[in-house]
């Protein structure tokens, strides 16, 4: 849902685009607080999601602890803010965990920074050209 929020006038993939200068603009009542008002990332915020969720390994999290962050993380005064998080760290999950079904905390991470997407394309092009 943050890219509804982020987009500009001329995105060249509206629907899957996220503008950091608008990140701002996404934050809901539902957020982890990884990025502050302004938009910054907060690498407090940020160990907080495994240091409160990550229980079967320190530096993963499964789907089901995903789920608990979501659910922790939910503002019972703000129902509209409650899809947002399911959509968004359902579809970090379903991106960046492994084969084990953990998401790492270096991938992660790596979507706040986009470095994630690097790696992942670094793996499809590997797998592609294995395959041929």
């Amino acid at each position: 849902m943050l890219y509804l929020f982020s987009i500009q006038a001329d995105a060249p993939l509206p629907h899957l685009s996220i503008y950091i200068e608008n990140m701002q603009r996404g934050m809901h009542g539902s957020d982890t607080g990884a990025f502050d008002v302004k938009g910054r990332f907060v690498p407090q915020k940020f160990e907080e999601i495994f240091i409160k969720h990550a229980k079967t390994r320190p530096d993963g999290l499964t789907y089901l602890e995903v789920e608990d962050m979501i659910l922790a993380n939910r503002d019972p005064l703000d129902p509209a803010s409650w899809e947002g998080p399911q959509i968004e760290w359902g579809g970090i999950y379903n991106v960046a965990s492994d084969n084990d079904g953990f998401l790492h905390k270096d991938d992660a991470r790596g979507i706040y920074d986009g470095s994630v997407f690097v790696k992942l394309e670094e793996k499809r092009a590997f797998s592609h050209h294995s395959a041929m």
